[in-house]
């Protein structure tokens, strides 16, 4: 019995890492999309989508771990909390992966040389920075159970939404040329994904603050109007 439950103990252990890995994964894929929107690369685009099977196979990997273990070892209250947690976050991890897709996707519909604005490109680009704090910081306040770091997350979230703002503004002002304003709805698509991408890091922090105190709530302000 007692070897059951430290193997049981060790494979908790094991699809908690995974998960957790899982943010590297989408770390990386957002950081290519980046590069991507910042360089309008075709190619790069194209291998983050393909790519985004690794995240999508590492969701499978993770949710059919923990099914199994809720299946076969009646895990008592906290550990139920944290295998509750962790079916939460690696859907986030997977929603992330394909918001990067997302992004990715618009990339060969701007063109190789698109009427590009300068402040829109701008605040783009930062949004994706602060897109890539935030999966940081989610990580860091899971794998620590650090309630604070996690409710920062929404101070945090509030950046990438005024960017988003920002976006908007632009693009309303951005004139009557039909390609920049074609080029300029692409952005805010891409705003909008990356917007999201915040809220899912947002979402990874609401999950540190269940398996710490056992209550479910959303943070508030964590999500804003547009």
């Amino acid at each position: 019995m007692e070897k059951m439950r430290i193997q049981y103990q060790d494979e908790l252990d094991r699809l908690e890492a995974q998960t957790l890995n899982g943010l590297d994964l989408v770390i990386g894929s957002l950081d290519r999309t980046m590069e991507a929107v910042e360089g309008r690369d075709i190619e790069l685009a194209e291998f983050v989508i393909a790519d985004d099977d690794q995240i999508d196979g590492r969701y499978l990997e993770i949710h059919q771990g923990l099914i199994t273990l809720l299946a076969t070892q009646s895990p008592v209250a906290t550990d139920l909390r944290l295998i509750s947690a962790l079916l939460h976050v690696i859907k986030s991890v997977e929603r992330m992966g394909d918001q990067c897709v997302n992004v990715c996707k618009l990339i060969p519909l701007t063109g190789t040389n698109p009427p590009a604005n300068k402040e829109l490109m701008d605040r783009i680009l930062r949004m994706g920075k602060q897109a890539h704090s935030q999966i940081i910081q989610a990580k860091h306040a899971f794998a620590d159970r650090d309630e604070a770091m996690a409710q920062d997350l929404v101070r945090q979230d509030d950046l990438i939404d005024r960017l988003n703002r920002e976006c908007f503004a632009i693009a309303l002002e951005i004139g009557d040329d039909h390609d920049r304003r074609e080029w300029a709805m692409t952005m805010l698509l891409t705003a909008r994904a990356l917007e999201r991408i915040g809220d899912n890091a947002v979402d990874v922090g609401e999950q540190v603050a269940f398996v710490v105190t056992g209550l479910f709530r959303e943070f508030e302000d964590a999500s804003h109007p547009i």
